[in-house]
């Protein structure tokens, strides 16, 4: 029979206490207030001992006597019933402690989780009982769980929040919705997990070091260094120890050891920017880098291993350089592995008036100037103008606007324009030949571009080279496809 749930609340004794009455009401207490109750189990499965608390934490009727092992069990619920009295029986065969958690269906209360902890009492090196007591911390689970899916959930948005940031922000100043940049995102993207070379072909100014740095920025070395190397603005004679390092006294001038590039960004990533003005010298002892994971100072006998990603990137037609003999094949091809080209500007015009916005506020800002609108004039010269600088050209011509600017309208001088250097156009001559080179392959592949036995592998080319070769020359690929 179960009692109606009222906490059995001890009386205070009338008249003087002893020590021993003072002592059990306070323990009674206590337990009473941290919903907690002890007792006293022989191996037989008798209980000889319960407390108040214990009769109302497990909502037995004291009238009706201590319970039974037995009986406590079935109002457990099955997975606690069996882990519990797993271990009590370890406890009396091994002398050990125990300690449990479990679940309980209080007819009143509902779903209860509870905390058993007892110690074995031994007499003659024999368990005679244990000892133990049973703490209510549903409160407590409760409250912990609650912690626990709070937790979860800020996880996961967090998780959002940071997919939400990269893919905002992963590009940086490299903005725009035309279809030609999104591939090219879409690409950097893809290889960015990896560790592969890359090769990042482009014009000057098309933002080959920003998506180099977004690649780094998505990899796993994202952590570790960035280290950049412009490689056509360091002396010939230089450039082994910038990029190596050399020791005390390798040459005139080295007075101490110099940590080299390669070794600045170990678990990281190297941007070699402008590869292809890199000396034949130099390129052998890169290829050898690349291939071997391993280099040496300038000046040193020593071998040093190195874990680095490495990114290059040029504006240079590599295959003339090879051709010229001023580029190695084996390093080209080495640095090939995955290549990306950037389109210049004029190919993608439908992004101006983005990068417009986006450099006017950025300038604005730094010059503490207000920009309301911009003029279409001015967007239209903007859109119109071949941009032979590419982005960087763009940028500067804004900026120097924002300087002279003294309106809330933001304008160009067009007469800027046509002082701008723009870039000679190729003879006719060679666009012929191009061309001829380009249309043959194409024939003896059926218009296939990309593969081993595309256009571009005969041409020696990466396939978006080609592709875009085609488009600037108006080519139709698909024409071939039935030949």
């Amino acid at each position: 029979m179960k009692n109606d749930g009222a906490n059995i609340r001890p009386e205070r004794p009338r008249g003087p206490l002893t020590d021993l009455e003072r002592s059990e009401f306070y323990l009674r207490e206590g337990e009473r207030l941290a919903h907690m109750g002890s007792w006293s189990l022989r191996p037989d499965g008798i209980f000889d001992y319960w407390s108040p608390e214990t009769f109302v934490i497990f909502d037995f009727d004291p009238s009706e006597g201590i319970p039974t092992l037995t009986q406590w069990l079935a109002a457990l619920q099955s997975d606690g019933q069996e882990l519990l009295a797993r271990t009590i029986d370890k406890m009396f065969r091994e002398g050990v402690r125990g300690d449990v958690r479990y679940w309980v269906d209080h007819p009143k209360k509902g779903k209860r989780m509870m905390h058993s902890t007892g110690e074995p009492v031994l007499e003659n090196g024999k368990v005679t009982r244990l000892i133990g007591n049973t703490l209510d911390i549903t409160e407590q689970e409760n409250a912990l769980e609650e912690i626990r899916r709070l937790k979860d959930e800020l996880y996961k948005e967090n998780i959002v929040l940071r997919e939400e940031i990269n893919g905002t922000s992963m590009f940086e100043e490299v903005l725009g919705t035309s279809a030609v940049l999104q591939r090219v995102l879409g690409l950097a993207a893809k290889v960015a997990p990896t560790d592969s070379t890359v090769l990042i072909m482009g014009e000057t100014g098309t933002g080959k070091e920003l998506i180099a740095r977004a690649i780094h920025k998505r990899s796993k070395r994202a952590e570790r260094s960035f280290v950049g190397v412009n490689c056509a603005a360091i002396p010939s004679s230089l450039i082994m120890s910038e990029l190596f390092g050399h020791e005390k006294g390798a040459f005139t001038g080295a007075v101490q050891r110099r940590l080299g590039r390669f070794e600045l960004a170990e678990g990281g990533t190297l941007f070699l920017d402008e590869v292809g003005d890199l000396p034949l010298e130099t390129q052998i002892a890169l290829l050898r880098v690349l291939q071997e994971r391993e280099f040496e100072r300038v000046g040193g006998t020593e071998m040093l291993r190195c874990d680095v990603r490495v990114i290059a990137a040029t504006n240079r037609d590599l295959h003339s350089g090879i051709a010229a003999g001023s580029f190695r094949s084996d390093l080209y091809y080495r640095l090939n592995v995955f290549p990306i080209e950037l389109p210049p500007l004029r190919e993608r015009k439908v992004d101006i008036p983005i990068l417009v916005n986006y450099f006017v506020n950025r300038y604005a800002q730094r010059a503490g100037k207000k920009i309301d609108s911009i003029r279409k004039k001015s967007l239209d010269a903007l859109q119109e103008y071949s941009w032979p600088g590419n982005v960087r050209e763009l940028q500067n011509v804004i900026e120097r606007s924002l300087i002279i600017v003294d309106s809330n309208e933001f304008s160009v001088d067009g007469n800027w324009f046509s002082h701008e250097f723009q870039s000679s156009p190729r003879p006719a001559s060679r666009i012929s030949s191009e061309q001829e080179q380009i249309e043959a392959a194409l024939t003896q592949t059926k218009g296939k571009v990309s593969g081993r036995q595309g256009a571009a592998a005969r041409l020696g080319m990466p396939p978006s080279t080609l592709e875009s070769r085609i488009r600037s020359l108006k080519i139709n690929k698909f024409q071939f496809k039935g030949v």
